[in-house]
């Protein structure tokens, strides 16, 4: 089956993800020193991020026209949505940094060449760090799911506060309205 439209969705005819607990553990947790490369060339080590960081995570965004990961990659709670809760955040960004996010950041266990080209595609003011190793997730224990041979991240945004994560938004679901569920958190959280 191949990619349909990766922006238009009924998030309606997709089963939302439930809070497994497999995220509970991860407020007032040190991020881990791991340095992760990013789409714009830099080594990314979250720990050391001065300020509030926004770090959204996902499983893995798709690339139009192209074969899907797996044929009922939607019917899996949490997959489907990655491009636009991508999107959300690149629209989102200017706000989010007016209300106080220091820098904004992507994370996926997909390869940096292939964010690359979804960041270019998707014009990203931000990057997207590549944890294709998995050296960040299994450090902290992300919650993580099986997709064909393949760990990828369960989709979750983190607040992290001078490398201490302060808040988690986990289960992420409709996916394109967490930049706006993260804003609205920032507004009324100020540093």
């Amino acid at each position: 089956m191949t990619q349909g439209s990766l922006m238009q969705v009924d998030w309606s005819s997709i089963p939302a993800p439930v809070d497994d607990g497999a995220a509970a553990h991860l407020p007032g947790t040190a991020v881990p020193s791991v340095p992760l490369p990013a789409t714009n060339g830099d080594s990314v080590d979250l720990s050391a991020l001065p300020g509030r960081t926004v770090v959204f995570a996902y499983p893995r965004t798709g690339e139009p026209g192209q074969i899907a990961l797996v044929d009922d990659w939607d019917m899996i709670p949490g997959a489907r949505g990655c491009t636009p809760q991508t999107c959300s955040f690149r629209d989102l960004f200017a706000e989010l940094k007016a209300a106080g996010a220091s820098q904004v950041v992507g994370l996926s266990t997909q390869s940096t060449a292939y964010q690359a080209e979804m960041a270019t595609r998707l014009h990203l003011p931000f990057p997207v760090l590549s944890d294709d190793k998995l050296a960040l997730a299994t450090a902290m224990k992300l919650p993580t799911m099986q997709v064909a041979d393949m760990t990828l991240l369960k989709r979750m945004a983190l607040i992290v506060d001078d490398g201490r994560i302060t808040h988690v938004f986990y289960p992420v679901f409709p996916p394109d309205r967490n930049a706006g569920d993260v804003l609205a958190w920032l507004k009324a959280n100020p540093r």
